[in-house]
């Protein structure tokens, strides 16, 4: 550690004492002298010690914003939505001649407006866990305008000597087109096909009924009691296609903090009366100490909604529904819905959320397709395990708010 602020206050407490003594010829050695150079002793250490502590923390920042220039992938470090500090990738991503161009630049001058929600609840979320939060996506812009997709995992972090946020991520726009052309060049035709002929098949019978009570309209004079049946095959009509636009509408959802025992919850009351009239229990048991998830609150519900509707109809006569929720390995939580229904055979349960297969009478298996896309849309997975006349166990397993460290983050921590 350089002593040299503690040599120079020593040194002018000797040369005040000096001038003291041929001015006023005062003697060199008194108790003002050892007083003042035991202070100057004192504070000289104490101003070498917090130089040396400023010049190794900026040392160690210096070998921080090295290491983070090195990284492959676009890293940055914002504090109140600002840039602090971004490497090469992050700028080369955003279309910046160098990474100097973005300092002080607000986040969400790169963030495409439908995602500026989703954002500042995961700085919530960020801020309050303070540790590294689940990945999550979101339509990003240049600085000449044009768009991409951008996948990130944000950690709370010290920078400066203050807190800042720093995140890592990558550009997935080509992952995501190329997905989905090598989707559609797969399945385009296939999909087309067997929704059209689904289409056709689930429409055609309703408008055979109403056909026919149309052509008994004219010969009858007491047509008002077929106006409900009518006007129902018309509302199952609007339900199809209502049930096509929820599939096919594009929607930036805003993912919050949720407790999933209070979705279940709410859920369960609402199904309540229909669970009467079927003769139907809902048990739940709970693990404890729950972590939180990051939902879209509405979407979520619909799935259980359509889960524990499908259980009821499976058990005719009545019977229990079991869900159990509780953790998974670190980072997931586990929810499954358990009947006593009547159980789907297993060569059937591989084609189980295709667009029109299904196992009731009158569905459409649009409802557990919708499913599996909310539930993928949560970067969760939805699983189906059942025993014919025995029962069926689906699994819904869904990312926490929090997850484990990864490897490239451990190092940069």
């Amino acid at each position: 550690m350089n002593r040299s602020g503690q040599i120079i206050l020593v040194f002018i407490s000797i040369a005040f004492t000096t001038f003291q003594k041929i001015w006023d010829q005062h003697a060199f050695f008194t108790l003002d002298f050892f007083i003042f150079t035991s202070i100057a002793w004192v504070v000289g250490w104490q101003y070498d010690k917090a130089r040396y502590f400023e010049k190794k923390a900026r040392s160690s920042e210096e070998s921080y914003k090295q290491l983070i220039d090195s990284l492959p992938e676009p890293v940055y470090i914002t504090r109140n939505h600002q840039f602090l500090y971004a490497n090469n990738a992050a700028s080369s991503m955003i279309g910046a001649a160098n990474k100097e161009d973005i300092i002080g630049l607000n986040l969400f001058d790169f963030i495409v407006p439908e995602y500026n929600e989703r954002m500042l609840e995961r700085f919530k979320q960020i801020k309050k866990e303070k540790k590294p939060v689940s990945t999550i996506e979101y339509n990003a812009k240049r600085l000449d305008g044009s768009t991409f997709f951008f996948e990130v995992t944000s950690l709370f972090i010290m920078f400066g000597g203050s807190e800042a946020i720093l995140s890592i991520g990558k550009d997935i726009t080509n992952r995501k087109e190329e997905t989905a052309r090598l989707l559609q060049k797969s399945e385009k035709l296939a999909l087309l096909g067997q929704m059209a002929a689904g289409i056709a098949h689930e429409i055609r019978n309703p408008l055979t009924s109403i056909k026919g009570f149309i052509q008994l309209f004219k010969v009858s004079q007491q047509k008002e009691e077929y106006f409900d049946i009518v006007l129902a095959e018309l509302e199952r009509i609007n339900a199809i296609v209502g049930e096509f636009l929820v599939l096919a509408k594009p929607t930036a959802a805003v993912y919050v903090e949720q407790d999933v025992k209070v979705l279940i919850k709410d859920v369960i009351t609402l199904m309540s009366t229909q669970s009467i009239l079927n003769s139907v229990e809902i048990f739940v048991d709970y693990d404890h100490d729950l972590p939180m998830i990051s939902c879209e609150e509405n979407q979520l519900k619909q799935v259980f909604l359509n889960l524990l509707k499908n259980a009821m109809e499976s058990m005719p006569h009545g019977g229990n529904i079991h869900i159990i929720v509780l953790k998974k390995e670190e980072g997931t939580i586990s929810i499954k819905i358990i009947d006593q229904g009547i159980g789907i055979p297993e060569e059937r349960i591989s084609t189980l959320g295709e667009p029109f297969y299904t196992t009731k009478e009158k569905g459409t298996g649009l409802g557990l397709m919708t499913c599996y896309k909310i539930i993928e849309g949560h970067n969760g997975v939805l699983t189906i395990h059942s025993t014919v006349n025995k029962g069926t166990t689906i699994e819904i397993i869904l990312p926490t708010i929090t997850q484990p460290l990864l490897k490239k983050e451990v190092i940069l921590v």
